[in-house]
């Protein structure tokens, strides 16, 4: 039986754990199973785990292949341009007059919807759109300059 699988795989060590697979399978169902056809069911259930285990080992391949690393494409110019350009930022946000500021930054980095800084600042949500207006115009603004 060993024989038979490592002729179909070329690798002595599955042959073995296949072959000791079957035997296993064949011993559990020693009761149900026909003297006369033990031979040949064995040959099926060898063959059968070899499949699967081939199946198995084909998808682990493509899913190892189809995983690409991750590359750093960043060059040393691009990040001293994104931390000049942070800096920049948070200076026209120091600047920036208070009330469109905290409006601003409550919508942008903690991710509150208008109606929840309307609730939150107690004014309307019209008021919290004009005051996003602004601070986004005095960004633009200031950001060219």
């Amino acid at each position: 039986m060993r024989n038979y699988i490592y002729y179909r795989c070329g690798d002595a060590d599955l042959a073995t754990d296949v072959a000791q697979e079957a035997f296993m399978k064949i011993w559990e169902k020693q009761n149900i199973v026909d003297s006369n056809k033990v031979v040949a069911l064995l040959y099926k259930i060898s063959g059968d785990i070899f499949i699967n285990n081939y199946r198995k080992q084909k998808t682990v391949l493509k899913f190892a292949l189809s995983i690409k690393p991750q590359t750093n494409t960043q060059t040393p110019e691009d990040i001293l341009q994104f931390k000049e350009l942070q800096n920049t930022y948070n200076n026209i946000l120091n600047i920036m007059p208070e009330k469109q500021r905290v409006t601003f930054l409550m919508h942008r980095l903690e991710g509150y919807s208008y109606s929840e800084i309307a609730d939150h600042l107690n004014l309307s949500v019209k008021a919290i759109e004009k005051r996003m207006k602004l601070a986004i115009e005095f960004l633009r603004k200031n950001i060219n300059n």
